[in-house]
This record gives structure tokens, C-alpha cells and sequence, in this order.
């Protein structure tokens, strides 16, 4: 059976129900959209059964070559990077599914456009053919846009037009990078795993130019300092369940790609280490400063995804199985992390109304659940131990004294700022005088439980149980540092 195009596919179909549904049917439209979600979800996490921890090389493979002259094919796999964020995606589009039940304008559109989203975005990480990799990254655009401009805020038109433009800026680095190892490739073919042979052949000046172009495609979408300015007006405009996908699995393809490149272009990511750490610490102090200086709660979060973000082209910097293993750790860390706040702080908003830090206070009398969920959520991304934030961050860290010395003081001092901005909002949300228009603030339901208890249930596991993701992950990290062992 192919798995691989039954998970890709079923979002797809799903969108395609919906639009022939009546727009009428608002209950009918929900429920097509989450059982097309959760089955997804459900197939995707029965590969952990079959998927072989002990190697490295892509599994589940499926091809259907389709033109043979210019070498594109329709090529699906995963392996130790795709396979945990493949199901990081299907489990965030389920949980933003479980959170639109407040959406009550075009819920049509809205929810066809989400499962068009998982569909683009599991692409991406499928993806075996890097005509078939930018396809499905562009096509990311196309939904994300319209879901922002259409159920967003007040500056939902700039915020999603900046977003496009921001990205396609990037793709066209990118594209043209594809396009110059393409060339040097003797079959022709856009395949992964061809143009990788070709790639790593290329002159070291060759390579650098290649990578550079790739740092800035790719560079937007993680965001990097200085390319993250269409990231903190697309988090604050966008509809909470978006923010959920936008900042919990999408900044996480730029990341894949990078990791990617970094894989077929060896000899320029040794020499253009000192620029990918450079870029990472002034990512993680510049993101951490900002978030520390914010009031409006999305903001504080999109700011902090910058930092977090730096953490993972840190831990890609290092260029050491551990640096490399703790990044791929952070992308899922954060993204459970990221997603888990800004589920709840839009629930959060529902109620009230507001996002400043100011309005609220003493909620812990009030809210007892929601007050132990952000909590949990807050203190890992902070990277208490005892939950994910913790094991990726101390991976990386490890990874960068052995590589870096002393310059990982710089990254200690992005995990105080992380702790500040963590304890204060805190303090500011549960502690304090209760305000009287608080007082009857419903708690928690058992739908947004649903949606929140599993998010945070996978920051305490992979906390406390952290061997199965890191075995998901070790052999190709291990893969990684070897190959970069072997240059001169």
C-alpha cells in the first residue's frame, strides 16, 4: 500500500467534499474537515510501527516518474529529519481543527482551506523531487494567504500580503539555486538524491554561492535576523488556529530545508559555519529582547518563535551529530511549544476580548485548567527540565560548547531572556488582584481541552521520556556528522 500518498491525499479529497458541500451545513462542513484530519493523523502515526529507527535511509519510498526528459518525478519518503515533523503536521491540523468551532464566517471556505494547508505542508516533507519540494512550497502560500486576509484581524490585508511577498521573495533565491545544480547534473533530474550526487562535486566557491541563496530562501520561512519582518504582523492578524499552524509546523520547513542543503552542499556549510552561528545568536538575543518587551500576548509568542527558531539553526551550525540531533529535537519542541500558546491565548482572547498582559490577572481562582496548561506551556518553552524544551535546548547546547566555546554564553543569555519573558507573563496572567470583569470567566471546555491537553501531553512526554524521539532522529544526525567528519 502507499501510505505516504493515502496521508498526503486524504486532506486533499477532503477540501475537495467540502467545497461540493452546501455552505449551510456548518456542523456537516466540521465534521468532514476533522475526520479527514484525524484520519491523517491516525495514519501517519501507525509508521512508527514499520519505520526502522537503526538507519538512516528514506523509507516507505514510493516514485511515478513523470517526464522523463527533464527529470521530475512524483517521489515520496521519509526518514529520520521528515518523519517526526510529518507527524507534528497532522497533529497540529487536527488540533487548529478542534479550535476554528468559534469560526462562524465562510466556515466553508475556511476549513477547506486548512486541509488544502496540511496537504501542502505534508508535501513538503514528503517531497523526494525538488520540483515536487517547491511545488507543495508554494502551494503553502496560496492557502495561508486567503485564511489570513479573509478571517484575520484589523491589518489581516497587510499582514497576509507581506507574508506572500516576504516568501515568494525567498522562493525565487531558491529556485534559482535549484535550477544551477540541475545544470551540473549529468541525468538531468530534479530527484533528491541525483542532485545531491552532483551537488557535493561542485567547487567549494560554487558551493558557497549555492548555499547562500538557500540560506535566503529558506532563511524567511525559519524566520532569521534580519528576513523575520512579515512573521510578528502574520501571528498577531491571523486567526488563532492559523497561528497554531504558522508558527508550530510551517516555520519548521524552512528549517527542513536548510538541513537539507546543508546535507548536499558539505564543504560550504563548513565554510560558512561562523555565518550560521552568527546569524543564530543574534536571531536567539534579538528574538528573546523583543518578546521580553512585549504586552500584547501573540506578539510576545511570535517574537519568541525568532528565538527559538535561532536555536535550531544553531544546533545546524554546530555541524556535530549532537548540535544536529538537538535541532531537529527544537523544531518539534518548539512546535508543540508554539503551538500550545497560541491555541490558548486565543482562547483566551474569545473570552475577552484582549491580548495585553495588563487587562488580566489572578486568573489561577478563575481558570484552574487553563492556568496549569499555559503554565506547563510557558516554563517549556523557558526550557524547564523535566519537558521538551529542555532536552532539545540542552542538546544544542552541548553540541555548540563542543564547537563554539565560550560564544555559547551568548546562547545561555537568549534562555535568561527566554526565563524573564516566561515567569513574567506568568506572574502577570495568574498572580496579582483579580479584576471584577474576570470574575466569571468560563474555564477550559471539554473541546478546547481536546485540543490542548495533547499538545501539552507531548511537551511532558517528550520531556520525561525523551529516548523515543531522539531514536527517531539519532541515526540520520549520526549520518550527518560523519559525512561532515570526512571533509578535509
Amino acid at each position: 500500500m502507499r501510505m505516504l500518498s493515502l496521508i498526503l491525499w486524504i486532506p486533499f479529497f477532503g477540501a475537495v467534499l467540502i467545497a461540493l458541500l452546501p455552505a449551510a451545513q456548518q456542523h456537516l462542513i466540521r465534521g468532514v474537515a476533522l475526520f479527514h484530519a484525524a484520519l491523517a493523523l491516525l495514519l501517519s502515526w501507525s509508521l512508527l510501527v514499520p519505520f526502522d529507527r537503526s538507519t538512516a535511509v528514506l523509507q516507505f519510498v514510493e516514485q511515478v516518474v513523470w517526464s522523463s526528459t527533464i527529470g521530475v518525478s512524483y517521489a515520496l519518503g521519509v526518514d529520520g529529519l521528515s518523519l517526526p515533523l510529518v507527524l507534528l503536521g497532522t497533529l497540529l491540523t487536527t488540533v487548529a481543527l478542534l479550535a476554528s468551532d468559534k469560526v462562524t464566517t465562510s466556515v466553508k471556505g475556511y476549513h477547506a482551506w486548512l486541509l488544502i494547508l496540511e496537504f501542502a505542508m505534508l508535501g513538503v516533507f514528503m517531497a523526494q523531487d525538488w520540483s515536487l519540494f517547491f511545488m507543495f512550497w508554494e502551494l503553502t502560500l496560496i492557502p495561508l494567504f486567503f485564511l489570513i486576509d479573509l478571517w484575520g484581524g484589523e491589518k489581516r490585508h497587510a499582514a497576509s500580503l507581506n507574508f506572500v511577498l516576504y516568501t515568494m521573495g525567498g522562493s525565487i533565491f531558491m529556485l534559482i539555486a535549484l535550477i544551477m545544480i540541475y545544470q551540473e547534473t549529468p541525468q538531468h533530474s530534479f530527484a533528491m538524491a541525483t542532485m545531491a550526487n552532483a551537488a557535493v562535486t561542485l567547487p567549494r566557491n560554487e558551493q558557497v554561492w549555492l548555499l547562500l541563496a538557500f540560506l535566503v530562501g529558506f532563511g524567511v520561512k525559519i524566520p532569521i535576523f534580519p528576513l523575520h519582518g512579515w512573521l510578528p504582523l502574520a501571528h498577531v492578524e491571523a486567526p488563532s488556529p492559523v497561528s497554531v499552524l504558522l508558527s508550530g509546523i510551517l516555520l519548521k520547513m524552512g528549517a527542513y530545508g536548510l538541513l537539507r542543503v546543508v546535507e548536499i552542499l558539505p564543504a560550504a556549510a563548513v565554510l560558512l559555519q561562523p555565518l550560521l552561528v552568527g546569524i543564530a545568536l543574534v536571531s536567539i538575543l534579538y528574538g528573546g529582547l523583543l518578546a521580553w518587551r512585549q504586552t500584547d500576548l501573540k506578539a510576545m509568542i511570535a517574537y519568541s518563535s525568532v528565538s527559538h527558531m535561532g536555536v535550531v539553526v544553531l544546533g545546524i551550525s554546530t555541524l556535530n551529530e549532537i548540535g544536529l540531533q538537538g535541532a531537529t529535537l527544537q523544531m518539534v519542541a518548539h512546535g508543540l511549544i508554539a503551538g500550545a500558546l497560541f491555541l490558548l491565548v486565543g482562547l483566551l482572547y474569545e473570552r475577552t476580548h484582549s491580548r495585553e498582559l495588563a487587562d488580566y490577572g489572578s486568573l489561577v481562582r478563575v481558570t484552574p485548567r487553563f492556568t496549569f496548561l499555559m503554565t506547563l506551556a510557558l516554563l517549556a518553552g523557558m526550557g524547564m527540565p523535566g519537558l521538551a524544551g529542555f532536552v532539545a535546548e540542552l542538546h544544542v547546547l552541548i553540541g555548540g560548547f563542543a564547537q563554539w566555546g565560550w560564544l555559547m554564553v551568548l546562547a545561555s543569555v537568549g534562555v535568561l531572556l527566554s526565563a524573564a519573558y516566561a515567569v513574567r507573563t506568568i506572574g502577570g496572567l495568574f498572580a496579582g488582584p483579580i479584576r471584577p470583569e474576570l470574575a466569571q470567566m468560563p474555564d477550559m471546555r471539554p473541546l478546547e481541552l481536546a485540543a490542548a491537553v495533547p499538545l501539552v501531553a507531548g511537551l511532558l512526554l517528550m520531556g520525561l521520556l525523551p529516548a523515543p524521539i531522539v531514536a527517531l532522529s539519532s541515526a540520520k544526525a549520526a549520518e550527518w556528522a560523519a559525512l561532515f567528519g570526512r571533509l578535509p
